[in-house]
């Protein structure tokens, strides 16, 4: 095949997924499309059936309108909220590429029946020194389920020209940073975990798989809500980062905030202990602060997703030796839990709000006793084979 302009070619893959309007342009990847803090979005889906056009297109800020003329087949994700997903979706035989495999909390997919999702094949795509704009020739994907924005805040060496160059030579984007509120560089509107989701299944052309999933979650919320104990009757749950120095005393402390990352604390109405004494985000303590505080039980954020069982009990146990850490009625009724990541998709979210409405409400939800908790059949906050049937294809 010549190069001639006058010769007729073929169309690839490449040539039917395109941004509807154009490629993103770079002032609206440096945050100018306006909006505000909302707790959600209107999301968009507009296709033609007609003989000779099936073309569809979503809308996500901060891309605005992608159109797609066939369901695209290979993608990666950065994070691995949009990397669970996809995998909802049954795709995991086309994920390309996260963040850090290692850091998806994958295991939870072993709780549904019939399901194997591998993330062995799946390509690292950041290291320690950031990431490469090569990585996305490299894996050539269909789709690149990231808001281009956070790479910029990712990496120094990400700009809103290299986002205009990786959608048009190799493949859009489609996502939106949704894992916390209130960030200065993120100044378009943000999406709930569900109205992302949605626009996500719509991207890959499984809408009626979204609906169902749509359901399970409706259904659990609704369990919760006829469930939860009278507020009064809650514990005080801190928030920590099992990341923090246990054995220096020094502990990153959490608000519950409103962005997807402790979404499963809102829906529980947990009581957070700390969200009257942090002014932001986050804040460092020591024991002597917390002890202050002395929350019912505490919260390891990323302790389902970052440790084994065995290095968290390494961990408390420093708590639980310390001249201070000791006096906490947490560390003394034993009320120290593994906590989940805060990059949760549907499938996560749905185990992670299992997971702490048993740690904090046992009496109304059934005792917490480990990972193995999820495995019981009975009082199970979802069903596992409806899940599993919907990931599978069984609608």
């Amino acid at each position: 095949m010549s190069d001639d302009a006058g010769d007729t070619l073929t169309p690839t893959r490449r040539d039917y997924i395109r941004y509807g309007g154009g490629l993103v342009a770079a002032g609206a990847l440096a945050g100018c499309t306006g909006g505000g803090d909302a707790e959600t979005t209107t999301s968009g889906t507009t296709a033609t059936t007609t003989a000779t056009d099936t073309s569809y297109s979503v809308t996500m800020e901060p891309m605005g309108e992608v159109t797609f003329e066939e369901a695209p087949e290979t993608w990666l994700s950065f994070l691995s909220t949009y990397g669970d997903m996809g995998i909802a979706l049954g795709k995991a035989d086309g994920l390309q590429g996260l963040w850090d495999p290692s850091n998806v909390p994958a295991f939870f997919y072993d709780y549904l029946p019939g399901v194997d999702v591998s993330l062995d094949d799946v390509a690292t795509i950041a290291g320690d020194g950031g990431f490469d704009k090569e990585v996305f020739y490299a894996l050539d994907s269909d789709l690149h389920l990231v808001d281009p924005n956070w790479l910029g805040v990712l990496s120094d060496n990400w700009t809103a020209a290299d986002a205009e160059e990786i959608g048009d030579a190799v493949g859009p984007f489609l996502g939106n940073y949704i894992r916390r509120r209130g960030d200065e560089w993120h100044d378009y509107p943000y999406y709930s975990l569900y109205d992302a989701f949605e626009i996500v299944a719509d991207a890959f052309d499984e809408a009626e798989r979204y609906e169902a999933y749509r359901a399970v979650h409706d259904e659990m919320q609704a369990t919760i809500q006829s469930t939860l104990p009278p507020t009064d009757e809650r514990p005080t749950v801190g928030v920590l980062s099992v990341n923090s120095d246990f054995e220096k005393g020094a502990f990153w402390a959490y608000p519950v905030q409103s962005g997807n990352n402790h979404k499963q604390y809102r829906d529980l109405e947990m009581r957070g202990a700390f969200d009257d004494h942090i002014d932001g985000s986050y804040a460092k303590w020591d024991y002597e602060q917390l002890l202050k505080v002395d929350p019912d039980a505490i919260v390891f954020q990323y302790g389902l997703t970052h440790v084994s069982t065995e290095e968290f009990e390494a961990k408390v146990e420093r708590m639980r030796e310390d001249p201070i850490g000791k006096q906490l009625r947490a560390v003394r009724n034993d009320r120290l839990y593994r906590g989940g990541g805060s990059y949760q998709g549907p499938i996560v979210n749905l185990f992670q709000t299992e997971a702490a409405a048993r740690q904090f409400y046992p009496d109304a939800f059934g005792a917490w006793n480990g990972l193995e908790t999820l495995a019981e059949a009975s009082l199970t906050l979802f069903e596992r084979q409806r899940v599993a049937d919907i990931l599978t294809g069984d609608v």
